[in-house]
C-alpha cells in the first residue's frame, strides 16, 4: 500500500502527530488524516462527542473540523442547511462524519441529508446489516445469521425532487435513472463484492412493471456482472425480494437497488438486526464521502445522555476501513462487539434484568473494552489490496458523464398532456382537428390507462390526459412540426406537458399504456 494515500493538501489541522503503524510486514508514517465533521442536531452531538472519545481512546490518527450544518442553518435563512464555510471545507477534505440532521417541516426546503448526497456525487449508499450478539431478535433467537450489505443507488429515481402539479387534483413526479449513474453503482456494488469476497449479488427490481426506467437497471446490472465471471448474479422483483429478506436474509449477501426501493428495503434489512441504531450507512463517491447514522434526531431525549451510539460508531468504522485504517477498526468494531456480548446496552435494547447504560457510560464500557475480542465473529483487518481513501480532484467545470453508446435515434410522436373535464370521444375530436397530415391520434390515457380509442366505462378519470399523436406510416416528422401543432392546440386545451417519442436503435424509448 504507497504511503502516499495518506498525503494531505495544506497544512494539518491541529496538533499533527506522526504515528508509526504496522501493516503487512511493512511500517509507515502517518499524519493525522483531516476530516470534517458534523455533530447534527438532537440527539446527534451526544452520540457524536461519545464516538469521538472512543476514536481519541483508540488513538486513531484524525483530526476533526467541526463544521456548522443543520436545522439551525435552515433557520438562519441557508437554504442548503450548511454554511458557505461548510461546503467549503467538506469540497477540501473529501470525507464528512455527520451526525443525523433535521429537515423543518413546512417550510417547502429540501432534506439535507439528501441534499448532501447528492450534491457531492455520493453514487452508492452502502448499509451493512449483521446479527450482532446482545441485540435480540426474531432470528438471532432462531439461530438465524444474518450479514448482507444493501448497495442503494443515491442520486436519481424520484430522488431528484422534481415535481408539478399538472392540474390542481394531479401531481407528477419525474423519476430519473440514467445508464451511466446505474453502471457506476452496479460496479461499485460487484468490486466491493470482489475486494471483501462476497459470492453473489442480487439485484432487486420493478421492471416488470417499469419496463424502461427499472428495465435500464436491470440492464446495467447484468452489463457490469459479465465482467465479474466469479461472482452469481441475479435478480429478484422487489416485493419478492421484501418477502425473502423476512423469511430467509440469510440467503443474501448483497443486493443493489434503486435510489426509492433501496431506501425502502435497507430500512427494512434494519429491522431484521434490531432496527436503526444498528444500521450502519456510508454515503460513497468518487471524490467526496459522506459517514453518517440513519436513524431520526430524537428529539424527545435530546439532552438526556441516553441515546444509543451504535449506528453512528459503526458507521465510524466503515469510515476507518475507506480511509484505509483497518488495524484501528478491527480495534473499535471488536470491543464494541465484545461489549454487547457482555449484555452492556443503553435503554433502547437489551436484557431488561441487566441495569441499562447512559450514552456516556456506554462510550466508556467500551474504551475499557479496547484490545478485546468477542468470542463470536470477531472483526479482522481487510485485505492488503483494498482501495483508500483517496483526496479529491480540484474540477475546473461540470463533469457529464456519458456511457459512450452511440444510438440511432428516430422521432416517433408526442405525448401530450392536457387539462381537461371533458369526455375522451371530445378531446380526440379536438386534438385531431390540429393535426398536420403526416400525424395521427393513436391514444389517450388517463392514469396511465387507455380511455380511447377503446376502453371501459369502468374506468374513473381524472381531469389530467395524455394524447399520444404518432407519425404516420412511411412518414417523417420533426419537432419543429410538433412543437407548432402543440402551440397551435394550446389555444383550444391547456397543455401542462409533453414528452417526445423516440426510437433507439429501433428500440420503442416510451411505455404503453396499460389496455393499449
Amino acid at each position: 500500500m504507497p504511503s502516499s494515500i495518506y498525503s494531505l493538501r495544506g497544512e494539518p489541522f491541529g496538533s499533527n502527530i506522526a504515528l508509526e503503524i504496522g501493516y503487512s510486514n511493512q511500517r509507515f508514517i502517518m499524519s493525522n488524516i483531516e476530516i470534517a465533521v458534523a455533530k447534527g442536531d438532537g440527539i446527534g452531538p451526544e452520540i457524536m462527542d461519545a464516538v469521538l472519545g472512543i476514536f481519541k481512546a483508540a488513538k486513531v490518527p484524525l483530526a476533526y473540523h467541526t463544521i456548522e450544518m443543520g436545522k439551525a442553518f435552515y433557520d438562519k435563512g441557508f437554504s442548503t442547511g450548511m454554511s458557505p464555510e461548510a461546503k467549503e471545507t467538506v469540497e477540501r477534505l473529501g470525507i464528512l462524519f455527520k451526525g443525523p440532521m433535521e429537515t423543518p417541516k413546512g417550510k417547502g426546503v429540501k432534506s439535507i441529508n439528501v441534499t448532501a448526497r447528492k450534491v457531492w456525487s455520493t453514487y452508492a449508499n452502502r448499509r451493512h446489516f449483521r446479527t450482532l450478539q446482545g441485540v435480540d431478535t426474531i432470528y438471532s433467537k432462531a439461530g438465524i445469521p444474518i450479514d448482507l450489505t444493501i448497495v442503494r443507488e443515491n442520486i436519481e429515481d424520484t430522488y431528484g425532487g422534481i415535481e408539478h402539479m399538472l392540474t390542481n387534483d394531479v401531481a407528477l413526479c419525474r423519476r430519473f435513472i440514467t445508464r451511466t449513474g446505474s453502471l457506476q453503482v452496479c460496479r461499485f456494488a460487484f468490486e466491493m463484492a470482489r475486494r471483501e469476497g462476497f459470492k453473489k449479488v442480487a439485484c432487486g427490481h420493478k421492471a416488470n412493471i417499469m419496463k424502461l426506467t427499472d428495465g435500464l437497471f436491470l440492464e446495467c446490472f447484468y452489463e457490469v456482472a459479465k465482467d465479474y465471471p466469479e461472482i452469481q448474479a441475479y435478480d429478484v422483483i422487489v416485493d419478492d425480494l421484501c418477502m425473502k429478506l423476512t423469511t430467509r436474509p440469510n440467503e443474501f449477501q448483497v443486493v443493489v437497488l434503486p435510489n426509492l426501493q433501496g431506501d425502502i428495503v435497507s430500512d427494512l434489512c434494519a429491522g431484521l438486526v434490531g432496527g436503526l441504531g444498528f444500521a450502519p450507512s456510508a454515503n460513497i463517491g468518487d471524490n467526496i464521502s459522506i459517514f453518517e447514522a440513519v436513524h431520526g434526531t430524537a428529539p424527545d431525549i435530546a439532552g438526556k445522555n441516553i441515546a444509543n451510539p451504535t449506528s453512528l460508531l459503526l458507521s465510524g468504522v466503515m469510515m476507518l476501513r475507506h480511509l484505509g485504517l483497518y488495524s484501528y477498526a478491527e480495534t473499535i468494531s471488536n470491543a464494541l462487539f465484545y461489549t454487547l456480548e457482555q449484555g452492556e446496552h443503553t435503554g433502547d435494547f437489551g436484557d431488561k434484568l441487566i441495569p441499562s447504560s447512559s450514552t456516556s457510560e456506554f462510550a466508556e464500557i467500551i474504551i475499557g473494552n479496547l484490545g478485546k475480542k468477542p468470542k463470536k465473529h470477531p472483526s479482522h483487518i481487510a485485505p492488503e489490496d483494498v482501495q483508500a481513501y483517496k483526496l479529491p480532484k480540484s474540477p475546473s467545470e461540470f463533469h457529464v458523464m456519458a456511457s459512450g453508446k452511440e444510438a440511432k435515434d428516430e422521432l416517433i410522436g408526442v405525448d401530450i398532456f392536457l387539462e381537461s373535464e371533458a369526455q375522451p370521444a371530445v378531446i380526440a375530436g379536438t386534438v385531431k382537428s390540429f393535426l398536420k397530415d403526416n400525424m395521427q391520434l393513436v391514444m389517450i390515457s388517463n392514469r396511465g390507462t387507455q380511455v380511447w380509442p377503446e376502453g371501459s366505462l369502468f374506468t374513473e378519470c381524472v381531469n389530467q390526459w395524455r394524447v399520444r399523436v404518432e407519425r404516420k406510416p412511411n412518414q417523417i416528422i420533426s419537432s419543429q412540426e410538433v412543437y407548432s401543432c402543440v402551440s397551435q392546440l394550446s389555444e383550444q386545451l391547456f397543455v401542462s406537458s409533453t414528452e417526445m417519442l423516440r426510437n433507439f436503435n429501433g428500440k420503442a424509448g416510451y411505455s404503453l399504456a396499460q389496455g393499449q
